[in-house]
């Protein structure tokens, strides 16, 4: 037995009230909280019911590796704070990305990709899928002329991060996704960096966006899991039987730390990204600085587009000191508040040296296309006081 829900029109609320109360089921005891269901599997209360579950006649639940109800439930809230018809959970952000790319393709298809990626997605477009015969274009992600010239008869699909990982870079999702659309292919866009509350791919004309839920959606380091989000029709006609055989899923467990991440992702975002846009307009001038990237900052190279696709600058910036490999580090080994780390979207403040960790496996000359330089950092800021990340951030540059 269960609790029949108020009558409630998800699709008026705003994003933030989505977050908090889409896809919420409660069970015949009215638990406030959403319940967690940490099950294998489910009993039957007869073998016609186990049959009719087995051949999909009955909207029953049969094993908690393609199905489970507090799983059910984040994927029903991120699907309507994304404003899409249905989503897919997985275990993490790069099950999400591949098993996104790898439902759409098979042998002797095309996969054309921005070539500023963050590492494991890249190795998944230019490494993975040709394996299994999938061939891949990398193109300049800026250039829409590009993707244009990339398409093959057998392109199946473009894919992209906007912003990216970890240069800020901004695409045209509406163009792409047009070129797209008169080709006849799909297009993924991953939008972690973005939030589902800063820029909204689906609506720009993207058919599928993934998400590494494991950054801003739990938000506080504790849990991996990614999101696949698109129409019913794709996630039947290509995702739901991949995932239901080769089984990437996100635990129960880390699916309620999820849904409860949800119910403060608009507070925590807000906050971020104040910070970041603060922090970014602070060191703009910083003399031992050669650059600052962010997105809402006049100097971005796509600042106009970004102003037009995204409803604010991210929780994201971009430093990139005077010197090389060693200032960079000084610079990192300084740092008292802000931690070392190669996550991002977290509460706390955290920083990365890209070139030596998430995109290391890359040669000099590739990182160098990429607009990743030895004396380049990424960071994600946090919920500390501006001013107490400031401090942190000048007392560190000053050592390097």
């Amino acid at each position: 037995m269960t609790i029949t829900p108020r009558r409630l029109d998800i699709r008026s609320l705003h994003p933030q009230s989505r977050a908090v109360h889409a896809g919420t089921e409660r069970s015949q005891f009215g638990e406030t909280s959403e319940a967690l269901f940490l099950t294998q599997g489910y009993v039957y209360p007869d073998a016609a019911t186990c049959a009719a579950r087995f051949e999909g006649n009955d909207p029953g639940y049969i094993y908690s590796r393609f199905s489970n109800p507090t799983v059910s439930m984040l994927e029903k809230r991120i699907a309507a704070l994304e404003g899409a018809e249905s989503a897919r959970a997985t275990a993490t952000g790069m099950a999400a990305v591949t098993t996104a790319l790898m439902g759409l393709v098979g042998a002797g298809d095309h996969v054309v990709s921005a070539s500023r990626l963050f590492g494991s997605c890249r190795y998944v477009v230019e490494e993975f899928l040709p394996r299994f015969g999938v061939a891949s274009t990398l193109v300049e992600g800026a250039d829409l002329d590009v993707w244009r010239r990339a398409l093959r008869p057998n392109t199946k699909a473009f894919f992209l991060e906007s912003p990216t990982n970890p240069t800020l870079d901004v695409y045209d999702i509406a163009a792409i996704a047009a070129i797209a659309r008169e080709a006849g292919i799909k297009f993924i866009v991953d939008n972690v960096f973005a939030t589902p509350l800063l820029q909204s791919p689906l609506q720009l004309g993207a058919d599928v966006v993934v998400y590494s839920a494991t950054k801003h959606i739990d938000g506080q380091g504790r849990c991996l899991g990614g999101l696949i989000v698109t129409s019913d029709k794709i996630i039947q006609d290509h995702y739901h039987t991949i995932l239901r055989q080769t089984g990437p899923a996100i635990s129960p467990f880390n699916a309620w730390v999820m849904l409860k991440g949800l119910e403060t992702l608009s507070v925590r975002v807000e906050r971020q990204t104040a910070n970041a846009t603060e922090l970014a307009d602070r060191l703009a001038s910083h003399d031992k600085l050669k650059r600052i990237l962010y997105p809402y900052r006049a100097d971005h190279p796509q600042y106009e587009l970004a102003r037009r696709q995204m409803r604010a600058g991210g929780t994201l910036v971009g430093l990139e000191l005077k010197g090389g490999r060693a200032d960079a580090f000084r610079f990192l080994d300084a740092l008292n508040l802000i931690a070392i780390s190669n996550n991002l979207g977290d509460a706390k403040s955290l920083i990365t040296h890209p070139s030596t960790t998430t995109h290391q496996r890359f040669s000099p000359q590739a990182r160098q296309e990429m607009g990743i330089s030895e004396a380049y950092v990424r960071l994600s800021v946090g919920l500390e006081h501006v001013d107490d990340l400031f401090a942190d951030i000048d007392g560190a540059l000053g050592a390097a």
